[in-house]
């Protein structure tokens, strides 16, 4: 109500005006109403049911693909699904989330595009790195972001070169561990985590499917970082698209780094697309093994879509809500 007048709902209004029409006209409007009625009960009930996992749609999936939703159309969907959060949103953007009344679950380190090839395997790049890390962290306290992301970075000497020479991978450990030590320091004076993250390099088909040349390409690798660093504020980023591409084995791994484990990204493999029939994940299993292991982080839906998202997120997030 409103100055005693009845504010009326559009398909309430249009049952209001059938209600004074002609038949003929009567049956077109109610034809009408019943559309729009069928399409807000569609926006209004979210496909979570269960929601013992927290799940995030990614933002670069969704923007800097081909379908270029803009981020009001992507917090819409994840308030319209049920999910909780939008992540790796550019820090312009975190206020729109949010708006929606929406977490983003974890951030970029503020690197420059690739992000992941100039890492903390490498002192060339550590005063750079720990510089843009450091001010990102402190923008993640400030917003209420739990998360920053983190890489080893490519395995060369010089990351644009790879006839450069490698670097050991005992040796990229050990400079990682000093990173993220310094970090992880940072981090639990702002109340963040750093979450560092395996990429498979098998896939070579995309840049954005796989990532040849990334030192840390092995979970075990990565854990064993993250256990170096003894801090609780430096976890690992367990991507199970990579994990299942490097390593398999992915549930035993849950349950192994069950304590290590900051943050979770979703895909489908081969091809890092839906969570369909067409790839051989069983996810099911996957959430029910997070939930057996108490994980209470995000999982994040990052799959790049082969076809129009509307159809391929709820797919997903109904068989991620275990």
């Amino acid at each position: 109500m409103s100055s005693g007048r009845l504010v009326l709902q559009p398909a309430t209004a249009t049952i209001a005006i059938a209600a004074n029409a002609n038949n003929e006209t009567r049956n077109i409007v109610m034809i009408f109403a019943l559309i729009i009625l069928d399409r807000t009960f569609t926006e209004v009930v979210p496909v979570v049911k269960n929601g013992r996992i927290k799940q995030s749609l990614v933002y670069w999936c969704l923007n800097g693909t081909e379908w270029k939703w803009d981020i009001d159309r992507i917090c819409e969907t994840a308030r319209r699904l049920g999910c909780r959060s939008v992540e790796l949103v550019p820090p312009e953007l975190w206020g729109v989330v949010r708006q929606y009344g929406l977490q983003n679950a974890i951030a970029m380190n503020g690197m420059p595009d690739p992000v992941f090839a100039k890492g903390l395997n490498n002192p060339r790049y550590h005063e750079e790195v720990i510089a843009h890390t450091r001010q990102a962290i402190d923008q993640c306290a400030e917003a209420g972001i739990p998360n920053v992301i983190a890489f080893t970075g490519y395995r060369w000497r010089d990351a644009e070169d790879p006839s450069s020479g490698e670097i050991p991978r005992d040796e990229g450990a050990e400079n990682t561990v000093k990173g993220l030590r310094e970090l992880a320091r940072h981090g639990a004076a702002k109340g963040v985590t750093v979450c560092l993250e395996q990429l498979n390099t098998r896939d070579s088909s995309n840049p954005m499917k796989g990532h040849p040349g990334y030192q840390g390409d092995d979970m075990d690798y990565c854990a064993e970082i993250i256990r170096q660093v003894g801090s609780p504020n430096a976890k690992l980023l367990f991507d199970v698209y990579h994990v299942a591409i490097m390593n398999g084995d992915v549930i035993r791994r849950l349950r192994q780094y069950r304590d290590q484990i900051g943050h979770v990204h979703i895909a489908g493999n081969p091809g890092r697309g839906e969570l369909d029939d067409r790839q051989e994940i069983y996810y099911p299993a996957v959430m029910r093994a997070l939930v057996e292991i108490g994980y209470e982080g995000y999982v994040g839906q990052e799959f790049i879509p082969t076809r129009d998202p509307d159809e391929g997120l709820p797919e997903a997030v109904t068989v991620c809500d275990v």
